[in-house]
């Protein structure tokens, strides 16, 4: 019997199952060079993701330069086709999650995604990595007419993997509000996209690598 006391372990997608920000960073250069702005580096692009594209694409273009209504209405469909036709090309699972995601399928937990990327790329991209067959359910940014962190997504995610006791892990602000919004545990992941020191997320736990998550939950209070 599984010593897990969750049905459902829940994740983000972008800066916590997968590190796609070599193909988020392509993306928003590619929209910038259009505009004959510089481009940025991977990890100064990687603060920048969180929120939507559209967020990243203001935050790149306040780095370099600013923006008004305009530029963003000309400039956002340029990086959205480019990263539709790229969503893979670097993106990969963080180390240690494919072992930790059959160990908890061995312990007969469910996975399962609640992203606010739009289904437009999160299926294709699930598709193209070869891990959609393995999540109970996937929910996306545009599946509710709310994204995190309001807690529906979060709800709406759990219920589509079949109910039951979940946990969700995340690596910003509106994963784990998210989650506490859903009265649901939450752990932070230390190697995602983070925009400060993890702990001022203040999960409930923090993970720095996938390792770390079959030993925690196994020590998870099953009345917590």
């Amino acid at each position: 019997m599984s010593r897990i006391p969750f049905d459902v372990v829940g994740f983000d997608l972008d800066g916590t199952l997968l590190d796609t920000s070599g193909d988020l960073a392509a993306a928003v250069n590619y929209a910038l060079a259009t505009i004959d702005r510089p481009p940025f580096a991977v990890e100064a692009i990687q603060p920048f993701v969180g929120k939507g594209a559209k967020v990243m694409l203001q935050r790149a273009l306040t780095a370099s330069g600013g923006y008004d209504d305009e530029l963003i209405a000309t400039t956002l469909p340029v990086l959205l086709d480019y990263y539709e036709q790229n969503l893979a090309i670097h993106s990969v699972p963080y180390p240690g999650l494919i072992a930790a995601m059959d160990q908890l399928d061995q312990a007969g937990v469910k996975l399962a995604i609640c992203t606010n990327k739009s289904k437009r790329f999160t299926i294709p991209l699930m598709h193209q990595i070869g891990l959609s067959d393995r999540f109970a359910s996937i929910v996306c940014g545009d599946t509710l007419h709310v994204s995190k962190p309001d807690p529906a997504p979060i709800l709406e995610m759990v219920a589509r993997a079949g109910g039951g006791r979940a946990i969700f892990l995340g690596d910003t602000i509106n994963d784990i509000a998210g989650a506490r919004n859903a009265a649901i545990p939450s752990i932070a992941v230390s190697f995602g996209f983070l925009d400060g020191p993890v702990e001022n997320l203040e999960a409930d736990a923090v993970i720095h690598h996938f390792d770390e998550l079959l030993p925690l939950l196994e020590s998870w209070p099953s009345s917590c």
